[in-house]
């Protein structure tokens, strides 16, 4: 089986470590997800921002007790492209093991 190339967008280490996040629950506050990956409230967002435009998330944006929410969650097409990810780095792993 050829190697195939790894989803760029994945492929950096924030935004892996957001959809992982996002994988696991329901949905994530920003809060949760700054605290989580030890991000900027900045780079969060660029990051945030990229996974929404690839379709992988959805954000809404909101107002709790008068302070400003946004929430996050994993789409189906987010999903599916984690999931291959993941299958990809296996892939890439048993080959390593294979030698």
């Amino acid at each position: 089986m050829p190697l195939k190339e790894l989803d760029p967008l994945l492929h950096s280490q924030l935004r892996l470590a957001i959809v992982s996040l996002l994988v696991s629950v329901e949905e994530a506050e920003f809060t949760y997800l700054k605290a989580e990956t030890n991000a900027t409230a900045g780079n969060l967002s660029v990051q945030l921002q990229k996974l929404k435009e690839a379709g992988y998330i959805e954000i809404e944006k909101s107002f709790k007790d008068n302070y400003p929410q946004t929430m996050c969650k994993i789409t189906s097409k987010g999903l599916k492209a984690f999931d291959t990810y993941v299958k990809d780095i296996q892939h890439y792993l048993n080959l390593k093991t294979k030698k």
